[in-house]
């Protein structure tokens, strides 16, 4: 006993082999069956139009972060997955220059100014949909397929259960494949990034108030294929730094979204709510995590 040495260090004691960079590397990865689906369903300019919002989410941060005098981190790839989001959230024929605009906008504005990685309380890539949806809603409601504009199947086109899964429909291009999105949601789990926790209860909170509302089982199905509620479920509900941090926080907050998607899509100006819906729910975070707090390592269990 007299030749123990007690080391003391700080906390944390645990340490895993996970970084911002190998989680951000891990969502990129999980992207790219979507980044493959929207390629041979839209043409290359898929692969343009996202390669132009990651630059200027890329370009703006490394800018803004030496114009703060902060330390550049553009190595950590969360730029990158904010360019990709953006871009999987616009329709393939979107102007690019306005697709850079989103870009700038969703980092300088949303997320850097904030404080930057981990600090900013809304999605940017949201965000910066949402910002171009009202200053120029008609590009971003424009949707072509085999280079004809016309509209998505939530916005009245018919299609087959199977065109939604698959994605042979319109709509924006990260959104569409339903299979592409599940393979990437299946990657995601077995890496221990996201756990099925919040996906499941925001399609299924989304699936039960539809239901509820207005539609049969059928229709329920079809609605929860269309638009951007799987893609919603799987890349955007899960965001580490706009979430909960409790069990029970994000269980509330996908209850939350799932609610006002379905409410905007049934009663609100827009065909789909699922932008608006996670926002909203976003602002409400604070509230969440300050009254529904998790255990205290050490202090749970029975007395």
């Amino acid at each position: 006993m007299e030749n123990i040495k007690l080391i003391k260090n700080n906390a944390p004691h645990i340490r895993v082999k996970k970084s911002t960079t190998t989680v951000m590397l891990d969502v990129i990865i999980a992207m790219l069956p979507a980044m493959a689906a929207a390629i041979y369903f839209f043409g290359i300019r898929s692969l343009w139009l996202t390669l132009v919002t990651v630059a200027a989410c890329v370009i703006s941060e490394a800018l803004v972060q030496k114009a703060l005098v902060k330390k550049v981190r553009v190595k950590d790839l969360s730029a990158v997955v904010t360019g990709m989001l953006l871009a999987f959230n616009l329709p393939v024929e979107y102007p690019f220059w306005m697709a850079i605009v989103g870009g700038v906008f969703a980092i300088v504005i949303v997320k850097e100014l904030f404080g930057g990685i981990g600090q900013n309380f809304l999605n940017p890539a949201l965000a910066a949909r949402i910002f171009l949806m009202v200053t120029w809603p008609a590009e971003i409601g424009t949707f072509t397929y085999d280079g004809v504009a016309g509209a998505t199947p939530l916005g009245g086109r018919p299609a087959s259960l199977v065109d939604l899964f698959i994605g042979n429909i319109p709509g924006t291009i990260g959104e569409v494949s339903k299979l592409a999105i599940l393979i990437g949601c299946a990657y995601l789990v077995v890496r221990g990034v996201i756990k099925l926790r919040m996906p499941l209860v925001y399609t299924l909170g989304c699936a039960v108030f539809l239901y509820i509302f207005k539609y049969d089982l059928a229709d329920t199905l079809y609605q929860l294929l269309s638009g951007g509620i799987i893609f919603a479920a799987v890349f955007m509900v899960t965001d580490y730094s706009s979430s909960p941090m409790s069990k029970q926080g994000k269980v509330i907050y996908a209850l939350g979204a799932a609610l006002l998607t379905v409410v905007i899509r049934l009663w609100g100006a827009y065909p789909e709510g699922v932008s608006f819906a996670i926002l909203i729910m976003n602002a409400f975070v604070p509230t969440i995590d300050r009254y529904v707090r998790a255990t205290v390592f050490g202090t749970g269990g029975k007395k």
